[in-house]
């Protein structure tokens, strides 16, 4: 893959960034599959999802490593180098956390409350739709690029930042609705159990956290 990288560089210093965000996006996508199987208690459709999950994940794990390589230092940019690789960080973050949620799950065999379950897919739902608004506004970077984040460009993903944090605000209040809801229910549920469960609900909120961070860092790199 190192030489792929490199070339990919000689063209353009953030198409490979623009790669990984789609491989990162396609990580929580999967939690689309993995939690209706998990209701269904169908654990072999579950364990097919975890399994896909963690190939997108360790392929973006070997991406993130090579851009960390070959991003040229020397490269006459109009942003800093750090900025891209702190976008790459928090982008890595989307992959992180839809990995450690299905890992969870699926090891525990956890069975998300009937109560609970049409507003946690909501949630799951609303989750990859931030992970989707950052994809589409870090595949702008190419033209932000050519045009010198100057004119249309700059205003088109300014307004795709503020749609992302549209619906990172909404997955912070469907995170408190479930969570209150949990609490309302808790008392039949196996203590461990409600915890863990907190624990996903908290995990799969930070699939938007990580979303909204990547328009922060988009934002910063407007600023320059």
């Amino acid at each position: 893959m190192t030489r792929g990288v490199a070339n990919i560089f000689g063209a353009s210093p953030v198409q490979p960034l623009e790669q990984h965000i789609d491989i990162a996006c396609r990580c929580a996508k999967k939690l689309r599959t993995f939690f209706p199987a998990v209701i269904a208690g169908d654990w072999e459709a579950a364990s097919a999802a975890r399994d896909k999950i963690d190939e997108l994940e360790e392929q973006a794990d070997e991406l993130k490593k090579h851009i960390r390589l070959n991003l040229p230092r020397s490269l006459f940019m109009p942003v800093p180098r750090e900025d891209l690789l702190e976008l790459l960080l928090v982008q890595d973050g989307i992959a992180n956390r839809a990995r450690d949620v299905a890992r969870i799950v699926l090891a525990r065999r956890m069975q998300i409350p009937e109560a609970l379950a049409a507003d946690f897919l909501e949630f799951v739902d609303r989750n990859v739709d931030a992970a989707k608004k950052a994809r589409k506004s870090v595949r702008e970077l190419d033209e932000l690029f050519t045009v010198g984040f100057r004119g249309a460009e700059v205003d088109l993903v300014t307004g795709l930042i503020e749609e992302l944090d549209a619906i990172e605000t909404d997955t912070d209040n469907r995170q408190i609705a479930l969570s209150a809801a949990l609490h309302e229910i808790e008392s039949t549920l196996n203590p461990v159990d409600a915890v863990f469960l907190y624990k996903v609900i908290d995990l799969i909120w930070e699939i938007a956290e990580s979303a909204d961070k990547v328009g922060r860092r988009l934002e910063l790199l407007l600023s320059h």
